[in-house]
């Protein structure tokens, strides 16, 4: 029976979390530019403005940070 050693398991730890972590904030992002779009529909630009810059950085740091910077450069 072979057993997983700490150092893969932390890697692996890190791997899934990344992930995770990179998942919520892209998914928080779009779900935060949609409600950007619906207050900008109802006439409050202000409050859509910062939603979509809000929005913007959350997409960035999952999509881009997280989601490309670390879990895909571990597997190139």
């Amino acid at each position: 029976m072979t057993s997983i050693g700490p150092e893969l398991l932390a890697e692996s730890l890190q791997l899934v979390l990344y992930t995770l972590i990179g998942g919520v904030l892209t998914v928080g992002g779009v779900l935060v530019e949609q409600a950007s779009i619906q207050h900008y529909g109802s006439g409050e630009a202000m409050i859509a403005l910062w939603l979509a810059a809000l929005g913007g950085v959350m997409l960035y740091a999952g999509a881009y940070g997280l989601g490309y910077q670390k879990v895909l450069s571990q597997y190139v």
